[in-house]
């Protein structure tokens, strides 16, 4: 007999983000005999990855299963005759620049290697999936779909729509998040901007050269964050890039109406209960933000199909689904 749990979940370091934290952890505590831990380090240098190796082999589930929840991808290798699953939430990794002998250890420690010693692989889109088959030699049986959780202190809280100057909340300021065509798309739109997420001296400029009247928030807690959906009016996510966008379906659920990107994974994410806009294209970010501002049945009709949208990612079904995977891993 043991003592060891049936599931341990490995978590990348927090200093690293706690996205992936936000995601797994509601469901460790919905799945029975389990546990998490973080690894020790968010660096990816050469030490940083053989002192997050030397922990994952110290730590390992020798009975029971390792779920690696994402990034840390490498960690597979030290986890020998160990039953493993592996989330992968995007291929952003594969898109940095830099020479090409860095590229190809990336390729190799964070997907190649990693994907052939698990069990089972779960990708939180099927974009990403769609991305992994396309860029690797692995059998589609074992890459199983299974979409991030909504977090259930995410609940339908009606608010009136300020229509003659609507607060839109703007959730992260990396590259992906389409900040600055953002701005120029709210040029003389009576509104007020927050955005959630350190902000580059290049969005700077953008924000104050389009007049935009703006808040900025900066490492704020997860109710801080769930306060600033209630007040919004508008959440805007027309991001050009992502693995799932759990803004979507939180600015769903809050009741709020949510304009985001025509392009995989968010516009499957969001489903009917979204504005869908052409992320590049300045002019469909506007026209998608005078549409919702300016239409008050067509607000009404995505908070009504958001509603229906969001039971696809309730607590309770993304659990039962991890659990059919690991009874059969």
């Amino acid at each position: 007999m043991t003592n060891k749990p049936a599931i341990t979940y490995f978590l990348r370091n927090p200093k690293a983000g706690i996205s992936m934290h936000r995601v797994f952890l509601p469901i460790a505590r919905n799945i029975d005999a389990c546990n998490y831990i973080e690894a020790p380090t968010h660096r990816a240098n050469l030490i940083g990855i053989i002192r997050n190796m030397t922990w994952a082999f110290t730590h390992r589930n020798k009975h029971g299963i390792n779920h690696i929840t994402g990034d840390i991808h490498y960690i597979a290798l030290a986890m020998p005759h160990c039953k493993k699953v592996l989330t992968i939430h995007d291929l952003v990794t594969l898109r940095i620049d830099g020479n090409p002998i860095k590229r190809c250890i990336l390729r190799k420690l964070w997907f190649e290697w990693p994907l052939r010693h698990c069990d089972i692989v779960t990708c939180i889109s099927e974009n990403t999936r769609t991305q992994l088959l396309q860029n690797f030699k692995i059998n589609p049986q074992r890459i199983i779909v299974i979409p991030n959780p909504l977090n259930p202190d995410y609940t339908y809280t009606p608010k009136t729509f300020n229509e003659h100057c609507p607060q839109i909340l703007h959730v992260g300021t990396g590259w992906n998040k389409n900040l600055i065509r953002v701005a120029q798309a709210l040029k003389d739109i009576t509104c007020r901007l927050v955005i959630v997420g350190k902000l580059s001296h290049e969005q700077h400029t953008a924000l104050h050269n389009c007049k935009i009247d703006y808040r900025n928030e900066v490492n704020i807690s997860d109710q801080q964050l769930l306060k600033e959906y209630h007040d919004c009016d508008i959440l805007s996510f027309p991001s050009l890039f992502e693995g799932f966008g759990m803004p979507v379906i939180e600015g769903q659920a809050v009741g709020r109406c949510v304009l985001t990107s025509n392009r995989p994974p968010m516009d499957g994410i969001a489903g009917q209960g979204a504005c869908l806009v052409t992320p590049d294209s300045t002019q469909s970010i506007r026209q998608g933000f005078q549409r919702i501002i300016q239409n008050s049945n067509y607000r009404q009709q995505l908070i009504n199909n958001a509603q229906q949208n969001i039971l696809r990612f309730q607590l309770t079904h993304i659990c039962q689904q991890y659990k059919e995977i690991y009874q059969y891993t």
